[in-house]
């Protein structure tokens, strides 16, 4: 007979990117780690859609001031996202990724580091960046080291940054884990940004701090100087916007897992090197977190195949002769308009429906 954590990790499953299992069941002593028995069971009864918690308890015959204070101390926990309105807060499941495991900054210790990591390996790694849909894209800082302008508001770090009325920064959470277990490396470690709901959500949950537009600038530059991809939520208005190293992060080393990282990543940009200006002196291969460069009888050569446009490469070439080329017109990729929707295609790519 299955048990509420059996059922909890289907449920997690049928949410985007999905919960697969592993032979070693360390996804379920994750669960166990982070879920009580209760909170188990009431999440299998929350949607992925904002719910009030009225809704939710008359809907199975709860006690509606017991459910909301259940479902407070969920999202306190990182179980249940959170967003307020004047009429009260309401809350919504989440999926593993990008969610329960980015929310746990607060509680993440050796021992929950060593199973997300194990889990990892085992088996979630494998499959994040393997659907059309992928969660996070890369893209350029700014629009002054990519051609064939204009660059679209949402392929652009800077003018992401720009447009938002609230932003919040905090630690990343990949980083934060890997150090936990003696893996983590020498980036910064306060620089995934947060916009919107999601910034109050998590200054709320005591995960981040409010900064202004100025700082926010301040820190990409930083983060771009520190070898970092920018990697934005994968959708027109994105909730946030995440700082990558390819030791620590997700995101980066699972592409590194995918046969052509370059298609899994559905970036719009590709880095070229004009060889009569290359000097060989190799400053892109530290720069490039995919290995995506060689140098070859004394110039830098790019493996299309596993470069994903970020840029990097071409901001400290001391030749300049590394630049970004946009792609042809028939091979750009459009994100998603929501968050909602990019979640919603991930699914129905895996086969799933996590409105049921």
């Amino acid at each position: 007979m299955e048990n509420v954590y059996d059922k909890l990790r289907k449920r997690l499953d049928d949410l985007a990117t999905g919960f697969p299992e592993t032979e070693s069941k360390v996804e379920i002593k994750i669960l166990k780690r982070l879920f009580a028995e209760d909170e188990a069971e009431l999440f299998l009864k929350v949607s992925p859609l904002l719910e009030r918690p009225e809704d939710v308890a008359k809907k199975f015959g709860l006690d509606p001031a017991e459910t909301a204070d259940r479902m407070e101390k969920m999202a306190v926990k990182g179980l249940l996202f959170r967003h307020r309105k004047d009429d009260g807060a309401r809350y919504c499941a989440i999926p593993y990724v990008v969610g329960i495991y980015e929310f746990q900054l607060r509680t993440v210790n050796q021992d929950l580091s060593n199973d997300m990591n194990e889990y990892f390996d085992a088996g979630f790694g494998k499959t994040i960046q393997a659907f059309k849909t992928p969660v996070m894209r890369t893209i350029p800082i700014n629009r002054e080291i990519a051609v064939n302008w204009p660059v679209a508001p949402y392929e652009d770090a800077m003018q992401i940054i720009e447009s938002q009325k609230t932003i919040a920064i905090a630690p990343c959470i990949c980083r934060t884990t890997a150090r936990h277990i003696g893996k983590g490396c020498d980036k910064p470690l306060e620089t995934c940004f947060l916009f919107g709901s999601h910034g109050h959500y998590y200054v709320e949950n005591k995960m981040g701090r409010y900064i202004s537009v100025a700082e926010a600038k301040e820190i990409l530059k930083k983060n771009e100087e520190a070898g970092l991809v920018m990697q934005p939520f994968n959708s027109k208005k994105a909730g946030g916007m995440c700082s990558c190293c390819g030791d620590c992060c997700g995101i980066l080393r699972s592409l590194k897992k995918q046969p052509v990282p370059s298609a899994a990543v559905q970036s719009n940009y590709y880095a070229f090197v004009e060889e009569g200006d290359c000097t060989g002196c190799e400053t892109c291969l530290d720069r490039c977190q995919m290995e995506a460069i060689d140098i070859v009888d004394e110039k830098a050569k790019i493996n299309l195949d596993r470069c994903i446009g970020c840029g990097l490469c071409v901001t400290t070439c001391p030749a300049d002769a590394l630049r970004l080329v946009k792609k042809p017109e028939s091979e750009q990729y459009i994100p998603p308009e929501s968050g909602a929707e990019t979640y919603m295609r991930i699914a129905m790519e895996r086969g799933k429906n996590p409105l049921l």
